[in-house]
């Protein structure tokens, strides 16, 4: 199906600003230039401008790349600002972007794992 991004095993959110008139070929450049990573993995790459209203997702799906676009009608994306690199994020978090909340979510309940005593 095309832009099925639920199969991507990575998701890596550009952090900071991004030129969002580019398009695949200027984005897949700086997925390879900029953080050093394989644009043709089985990865999604998230890229916003200064607008965050606006979000574009790089795909590629083996055969091609997916481009895909969501523009918020209401409200903006809680984009991180403050560094200038490729940042891995989980589903979750990919879901909270989307939902208008913040990657980081402090009130979270965090997962915890038992010591095992011997």
């Amino acid at each position: 199906m095309i832009g099925d991004i639920s199969k991507a095993e990575h998701i890596y959110i550009a952090v900071g600003y991004t030129d969002m008139r580019k398009q695949i070929d200027g984005l897949s450049a700086i997925v390879q230039q900029n953080f050093k990573l394989d644009p043709f993995s089985n990865s999604v790459f998230l890229f916003c401008g200064r607008n965050t209203r606006t979000m574009k997702a790089l795909y590629w799906e083996g055969d091609g790349f997916v481009l895909l676009y969501k523009r918020l009608e209401n409200g903006k994306f809680k984009w991180p600002r403050d560094e200038s690199e490729a940042l891995e994020i989980t589903s979750q978090q990919f879901r909270w972007l989307l939902e208008g909340l913040s990657i980081v979510q402090p009130k979270t309940i965090q997962k915890s794992y038992p010591q095992v005593v011997l």
